[in-house]
């Protein structure tokens, strides 16, 4: 008998699977956007070096400091009848500008919102519209609408006004890009048109985050109106340029702490609301739990009540879901409360800034004669003085970017609930960074001129300090506002809060930190053109003195430098921050 022999089976080799990679494949955009970052930090330290910010020349500052000290105190406040119309002018004039970029920039950001505009050429018209008003200084508008409409208030509100279109219709178009387009969508099946769409689907989704950005221009609107102050528009600035015209030093600071007080409880007000209106940023805070509230807001509003499936059962139905509109419990009281107020401070604002209709419509005429005057630009045989005023206008952006960016960080890290050791500390911190804001620019360049002399130094100084509240705050609310599940899951094995803030919390913050870097360089180029005007250095002071001899085609001209300047600056950050997030 035969025995069948079979061949041995083959053995596969063992496959070798390649180790999971730790680190996702280098991008080119990602190499040179790292690259950029780079050659930006770098010209940020040495412009920081050139300018020659260090001990020494703040140590050889300490006696003028001292000096200006003996000769500010005690300090001269007015009596309290004139200092209450200052500060009702200033408080109106305000009110006024805001209000009109809230009203110009409606439209403007339904037109530039890639969700609601009709047409592609609409969005790219009204996107360039806001950049360009977000690039002409305000001191520029001022100055041109002195020409067209004389002095008093009416020439602030319009330079304010529409120079804010800039920051607040950007902010509307993008929270109208980022709305649930259910509703929407529901709206247009039932037959309504495109305006019924925006007022029933897409105004109450976005009302909110418009008063959250008002109030916040607000905020920056009562600092820039000092700088206004400098031109001629009437308030609180005008008389702090007059003291500091005559060195009047106790009569200016008063002022200027007035100011500050001024800027802080509007900042607290305006705070408080924001966050009533948008409450998302605490309850990511405290790591609340967004299903419960949201079951608890459902059983408060009108909209969930339930609706009958069939038409035959509408008569049984309690008479409360058979609601319609909002009913009139304590939430709807509140609203119209709120809502009579603000009608009231508006009225009151529009009487308080002296604005006059016969003064508007009188004015227009003038317009083509005042912008005759602005055309064609002129160098005035200064163009290399001009190049070389606006290089230092760069180089004082870059330093105090970087000081800002520095000395921010470790302070909004304290300030964040998340991060701090304790809620007293952030509470601390927190405090800080509303007093610090509330300082205007302006002001803390005249002192630092006064400490350290004419030159740019004064106003790095004055732009970094400013850049440490606004950039503390960005950077408190980014900690605040990543992903707490990370951090509980590295806290659960047994990491320490430092682990826990550097491998969790700061590289999920990190994005939102570098576009708020980019977003302060760009802000610290148009703020040091305006402190160039107290003789902070920079083509500020070209600016003026242009102005002040009628020279208006180098004023274009340097506005057409500085727009250049803007925008360049403004594409590199709009493509970084496309990179990194």
């Amino acid at each position: 008998m035969t025995q069948t022999t079979h061949p041995a089976p083959e053995v596969t080799p063992p496959v070798r699977v390649p180790p999971p990679k730790t680190l996702s494949r280098p991008r080119p955009g990602g190499a040179a956007a790292a690259a950029a970052a780079a050659a930006l930090l770098f010209a940020a330290v040495w412009a920081f070096v050139d300018l020659r910010i260090n001990v020494a020349t703040l140590a050889d500052s300490a006696a003028n400091a001292a000096d200006f000290l003996s000769r500010t105190l005690p300090l001269d406040f007015p009596e309290p009848g004139e200092l209450m119309v200052l500060c009702r002018q200033t408080l109106a004039i305000v009110i006024c500008s805001t209000l009109l970029s809230v009203l110009v920039s409606i439209p403007i950001a339904v037109l530039a919102a890639r969700n609601t505009t009709p047409h592609r050429s609409a969005r790219l018209g009204a996107r360039a519209l806001i950049v360009v008003a977000r690039a002409v200084p305000d001191v520029v508008l001022a100055i041109m609408f002195f020409r067209v409409f004389g002095l008093g208030g009416l020439a602030g509100v319009l330079a304010m006004g529409l120079h804010s279109v800039g920051m607040v219709g950007k902010m509307y178009a993008d929270a109208i890009e980022q709305i649930d387009e259910g509703p929407r969508t529901a709206v247009r099946a039932s037959g309504a048109g495109r305006l019924q769409e925006l007022v029933s689907g897409v105004l109450p989704q976005v009302m909110p985050s418009f008063i959250a950005n008002a109030l916040h221009r607000f905020d920056i609107n009562l600092r820039i109106s000092v700088v206004l102050g400098f031109v001629g528009v009437d308030g609180l600035g005008y008389a702090i340029a007059a003291a500091f015209r005559k060195l009047d030093y106790p009569r200016a600071m008063a002022l200027a702490l007035v100011v500050l007080v001024l800027c802080v409880v509007a900042e607290l007000i305006s705070g408080a609301i924001r966050r009533a209106l948008l409450p998302h940023a605490d309850r990511a805070a405290r790591g609340a739990q967004p299903r419960r509230r949201a079951t608890v807001a459902a059983k408060r509003t009108w909209v969930s009540t339930p609706m009958p499936t069939r038409p035959d059962t509408t008569d049984s139905m309690p008479s409360s879901a058979k609601r319609i509109s909002p009913p009139w419990d304590a939430r709807r009281w509140r609203r119209s409360l709120y809502a009579a107020v603000t009608t009231a401070v508006v009225l009151a604002s529009l009487w308080g800034a002296g604005l006059s209709a016969g003064q508007f419509f009188g004015g227009l005429g003038n317009i083509p004669e005042t912008v005759g005057l602005f055309w064609p630009p002129d160098t005035g045989g200064i163009l290399p003085t001009l190049l070389a005023d606006l290089w230092v206008t760069v180089k004082i952006a870059l330093a105090a970017t970087l000081i800002g960016a520095v000395l921010a960080l470790p302070i909004g890290a304290m300030a964040a609930r998340n991060v701090a050791p304790s809620p007293a500390v952030a509470r601390t911190f927190r405090m800080v960074i509303v007093l610090i804001r509330g300082l205007p620019e302006l002001v803390l360049a005249i002192v630092f001129v006064i400490i350290t002399g004419l030159g740019p130094v004064a106003g790095a100084l004055a732009l970094g300090v400013g850049a440490i509240g606004l950039l503390g705050k960005l950077v408190a609310d980014s900690l605040e506002e990543v992903d707490h599940g990370v951090e509980q899951a590295l806290r659960a094995t047994g990491a320490s809060g430092g682990q826990v803030f550097c491998s969790a919390t700061l590289p999920q913050a990190a994005p939102a930190f570098v576009g708020h870097v980019l977003y302060q360089l760009d802000v610290n180029i148009r703020a040091a053109t305006l402190l160039g005007i107290v003789g902070a250095g920079g083509i500020g002071f070209q600016l003026l003195n242009a102005s002040r001899v009628l020279e208006f085609g180098v004023v274009t001209t340097i506005v057409g430098l500085v727009f250049a300047t803007v925008m360049l600056i403004e594409l590199v950050a709009l493509w970084l921050r496309r990179v990194v997030s």
